[in-house]
């Protein structure tokens, strides 16, 4: 077997190998020989079946295994020529080219490796950063709204009809195909219209009703419902409203509301509750200016500023990502014309090369700069970011995070952690500079 390596830069390397027709027999051999120690075939005792009577019958089968097994092995050898670190590579092997002439082969094997990065000077490309600011006005609204979300709710006395912001006292039964279901039926429950707590369209349906009166709210269940035996399903919801209730907007900021506020903060004061929430609004304002506008900025100079050799076969496969992405969206007869016209769809994912290598790019340069300012995600951190996201879409918790293991993308959100704490650190110490 004859191998040759080339190492066309820091990223990708390249294995040939010239595979004779005598390797690929002799490894048919050694094959049949191994197989024939655990087969059982009539007419002769267990690991005393000849060879010969193997390549015989599994003669296809020993050909296809032996040239798999060459092919390892050259892919070995060449690893062992280039001298590298087996931890260097990334992705699969990419088996480029595999030409069988009267039974030897010749084979092309393309391999990417973590590029080498030198980034220097990085920080002098973070834009300026200017400290936002907190009016009184939005701190008074901001307490106001507070106020409103602690107040305690009162019953209405005159007689108008269910608007949104209200909260209504409901008796509901659920049914699909007129059968009821398991978890779909309630008596005196409590739900604040407009909240988005139920699903949706059911709160809409009810604006408008009066107390005392029954409706018939139709809705969907979404096709991504924790529920399998519901997801998809249209169903039927007899409501009965019993009574409205609205927040009591007369509530005083006194002593036992500002504790509630403060969570334990001293002293019990309202200018610590305004200096507080001071803080919060600047901290959602900071989140902003970074993330939508600071980010974009500075990722877009990292791109441009450093050249890094880009790994082939990653790059590759974000194309392909990005492409299967976009036909996702498409309708059934836009899927229909791409998958009939192979060249069509050679060009359509061929334009998603520049965007895919930006990224692949960006990958690498925020890995190599969280190892530069110390930043560690650690797999509880993960654990809570999955947790929390499945609270606020209102699915299981505990299928949330199995969902997220079966499709491999844990690293995945691990990453954007790292990302989202490197850039805030950068741009912390920018404003602060």
């Amino acid at each position: 077997m004859k191998v040759e390596v080339e190492k066309i830069d820091s990223a990708n390397v390249t294995i040939k190998a010239n595979i004779s027709k005598e390797d690929i027999k002799q490894t048919e051999d050694r094959l049949a020989k191994d197989a024939a120690k655990n087969l059982k075939i009539d007419g002769f005792r267990k690991g005393k079946v000849p060879a010969h009577i193997v390549k015989a019958r599994y003669g296809s089968k020993l050909n296809e295994d032996a040239k798999s097994d060459t092919l390892k092995r050259a892919y070995e050898k060449g690893i062992e020529e280039l001298k590298i670190d087996k931890d260097k590579i990334i992705g699969e092997p990419n088996v480029s080219k595999f030409e069988e002439n009267e039974g030897s082969l010749e084979v092309e094997i393309k391999i990417s490796l973590r590029p080498d990065i030198k980034l220097e000077n990085y920080k002098e490309l973070i834009p300026d950063i200017k400290d936002v600011k907190v009016t009184k006005k939005e701190i008074d609204e901001e307490i106001a709204m507070l106020i409103e979300a602690n107040a305690p709710l009162k019953k209405i006395t005159t007689k108008r009809a269910l608007k949104k912001g209200d909260f209504a006292l409901i008796d509901f039964e659920g049914s699909i195909n007129g059968e009821l279901f398991a978890g779909g039926s309630a008596k005196g429950y409590l739900l604040e219209i407009g909240s988005g707590s139920f699903i949706e369209g059911f709160e809409d349906q009810m604006i408008g009703m009066k107390i005392d009166e029954q409706k018939d709210v139709v809705v969907t269940f979404p096709n991504e419902y924790n529920a399998p035996d519901l997801a998809g399903k249209e169903a039927v919801f007899k409501v009965t409203l019993l009574e409205i209730q609205e927040k009591d907007k007369s509530v005083d900021l006194d002593e036992e509301l500002l504790k509630k506020l403060l969570h334990g903060s001293e002293p019990v004061t309202k200018k610590t509750l305004e200096e507080k929430t001071k803080e919060q609004i600047r901290a959602r304002k900071l989140d902003a200016l970074y993330m939508d506008e600071i980010k974009p900025v500075y990722v877009d100079k990292l791109v441009k500023e450093f050249d890094i050799d880009l790994p082939e076969n990653i790059v590759e496969q974000e194309m392909d990502m990005k492409f299967r992405s976009f036909v996702s969206s498409l309708s059934e007869d836009e899927i229909k014309q791409y998958s009939s016209d192979p060249e069509k769809a050679k060009k359509k994912r061929e334009e998603f090369r520049d965007e895919s290598k930006d990224s692949v790019k960006l990958t690498f340069i925020v890995d190599e700069l969280a190892k530069l300012e110390n930043i560690e995600v650690e797999d509880r951190e993960v654990m809570q970011t999955i947790y929390f996201e499945a609270l606020q879409s209102g699915r299981d918790p505990k299928a949330h995070m199995q969902s997220y293991e079966k499709q491999g993308l844990l690293p995945a959100v691990k990453m954007a952690i790292v990302e989202d704490k490197l850039f805030r650190k950068l741009f912390d110490e920018k404003l602060k500079g």
